[in-house]
């Protein structure tokens, strides 16, 4: 069986960006865990930025991939968002290039990791919009701007889980699922 040098190079780069971070991350290191010499990779890829497109690329497909085991077709458009916000918070939170990017991020800001975590962050709203659409067209929810909802209602899940604990009492999944639908179904206006 020949060994695919193309996936061995990316296996070991993303290896390397989730034990290193961006900016910590050479060629020479990605060729080192690869078991190949730095001029294999570039037969592959121009430069680490490539390089690092490419995981990224795969770990979106990854986070899709998540999101689309627990959405069920016979749920209730707020009971799915809840599943899916959930899942992909937890997989954000367990992928270890994910919080190496997040934690580069604040620590250092590296443009790359910065970019890598917008990219991670317009997936999100992206898969969510498309659900939002769905749900629209069932007559789930009220016409609205479908990108626009989608990032308010990952913002809000993102304070809700995220933001909220750094000062309070943090809320298990049931409030969190239930505070959602309050702001995202029910709304403040009084009845």
């Amino acid at each position: 069986m020949a060994v695919d040098r193309r996936q061995q190079v990316v296996d070991a780069a993303a290896k390397s960006f989730a034990l290193f971070g961006y900016k910590a991350t050479t060629m020479d290191q990605v060729a080192k865990i690869a078991n190949v010499g730095k001029g294999t990779i570039y037969t592959f890829f121009t430069n680490k930025e490539e390089l690092f497109h490419e995981i990224m690329k795969r770990l979106i497909l990854e986070m899709k991939q998540v999101a689309e085991k627990v959405v069920d077709p016979n749920r209730r458009f707020f009971d799915n968002l809840n599943a899916v916000l959930e899942q992909l918070l937890e997989f954000r939170e367990e992928h270890e290039l994910a919080l190496k990017l997040s934690h580069e991020v604040r620590e250092i800001g590296t443009p790359m990791a910065i970019e890598g975590m917008q990219q991670i962050e317009k997936a999100v709203v992206g898969y969510i919009q498309y659900q939002v659409q769905l749900a629209m067209d069932k007559g789930e929810i009220k016409p609205c701007n479908p990108e626009m909802t989608a990032f308010v209602m990952l913002r809000l899940y993102m304070a809700l889980t995220v933001e909220w604990k750094k000062t309070h009492e943090p809320l298990d999944k049931q409030q969190v699922a239930e505070q959602l639908r309050f702001y995202m179904q029910v709304g403040l206006a009084p009845e």
